[in-house]
């Protein structure tokens, strides 16, 4: 917990792909400050319903990914903006600078690898772009999704692509980039250099596509939307309940074997259906005839029942059952607004931390738009009342 405690990062970020990388490192005791424009800022800050009537910028969709950080604002196209990131770095001894910038800003804002490797030698620059440095093609989770191979994967057969239901590029993005950042520490503990990393989502994106390019690239299958089915099991899918909905999955044929000596499913006993390659090629009727038998249980009952004879099936749970669960529940995180006493519920992290353990899993409120202004630039880089004054009436800060 102490290692990454002492673990500074400085992030101009916006959106979500660069907010919940930062956000994981803040979920390691790491200490982070977003950068926001001071007139502009974060636009996801906009994005939902305000927590309380009257706070400008503060609003639901923000609160999501930013708990457990700082917030400064700066105006980096203006040249003192650019002298008071220099120095943020430098006295603030800051690790890991990080930007979701079009590469075509890093020049104009100062922001570019040479220019903060000049400020400080050993530093780990991060620059996550839609497509990677060489592309200035503006990027959205959606728009990674179509031309990355998600959405054509998504849907109802014969159907419309779909967007996935959380957006994956961008979460995805972050996952690669902060196991990246972790060799870069580990390089530079190691040999005292920095780095530079370019994350690409379309890179990100385009690595889940394992079983896909292959298949498609090396033996010229098509692989496209299957709705609930999976291309290569069967039964894999959703069927109804005399209740709701529960997803089946049977993974080899010893499990449907122990499925189909079941008394209410003694209809699936048949020949063709022994090997998965006969299930697959059936699989219509297939699932017609199990559906005939869950629509008259209760998603409890066949849950139970699939789990005795082992084979995975859950009921679709609704996101607040999901929050119930008693193996996601003890792993929320939450955070309080000391200002109003208002209790933030957060997902669960990837994994717990040592750092979240020792806080009861809790983070500090996600910052109000610049409210870290006077803490860092005054009480830290030594800047006088007035000083700051100035900066603000002068569109600085």
């Amino acid at each position: 917990m102490e290692l990454f405690r002492n673990i500074r990062i400085l992030s101009l970020e916006q959106a979500t792909v660069l907010p919940f990388l930062t956000y994981r490192l803040a979920m390691d005791g790491c200490r982070v400050i977003r950068l926001e424009h001071p007139v502009y800022g974060d636009p996801n800050r906009l994005v939902g319903e305000p927590f309380l009537q009257g706070e400008d910028r503060m609003n639901s969709y923000f609160m999501a990914i930013n708990a457990g950080k700082e917030a400064v604002t700066l105006n980096l196209a203006e040249p003192r903006g650019k002298e008071i990131l220099c120095r943020l770095i430098a006295d603030l001894n800051v690790d890991i600078f990080a930007t979701n910038q079009l590469s075509r800003n890093y020049g104009k804002l100062g922001i570019d690898y040479e220019t903060l490797r000049g400020v400080k030698k050993d530093i780990i620059w991060v620059g996550i772009t839609g497509f990677g440095p060489d592309s200035n093609e503006v990027a959205y989770d959606p728009i990674l999704q179509a031309r990355g191979g998600l959405m054509e994967l998504t849907g109802e057969a014969g159907g419309t692509p779909q967007v996935a239901g959380i957006p994956l590029p961008d979460m995805g993005t972050s996952e690669h980039t902060y196991g990246r950042i972790m060799k870069a520490l580990f390089v530079r503990a190691m040999t005292g250099r920095g780095s530079r990393i370019d994350a690409s989502m379309l890179e990100s994106t385009t690595s889940w596509l394992t079983v896909p390019i292959t298949m498609t690239c090396t033996f010229g299958k098509q692989i496209s939307r299957r709705g609930n089915t999976h291309e290569f099991f069967a039964p894999v899918s959703v069927f109804p309940t005399s209740d709701g909905y529960v997803y089946i999955s049977v993974g080899n044929d010893k499990q449907f074997q122990a499925l189909a000596a079941l008394p209410p499913f003694g209809a699936l006993a048949r020949e063709e259906y022994q090997k998965n390659a006969g299930r697959i090629a059936d699989v219509k009727n297939l699932n017609r005839a199990i559906a005939d038998v869950t629509r008259t249980m209760t998603t409890r009952d066949v849950v139970e029942t699939m789990n005795k004879i082992g084979v995975a099936a859950s009921k679709i749970k609704n996101i607040a059952e999901v929050a119930e669960d008693p193996l996601v529940k003890s792993r929320l995180l939450g955070a309080k607004d000391e200002k109003t006493g208002f209790d933030l519920t957060l997902a669960p992290a990837p994994a717990s931390t040592p750092f979240l353990e020792a806080n009861h899993m809790r983070l500090s409120f996600p910052p109000r738009f610049g409210e870290h202004n006077e803490k860092i630039l005054g009480r830290e880089l030594g800047m006088s009342q007035q000083d700051i004054a100035d900066l603000k009436a002068d569109g600085i800060i």
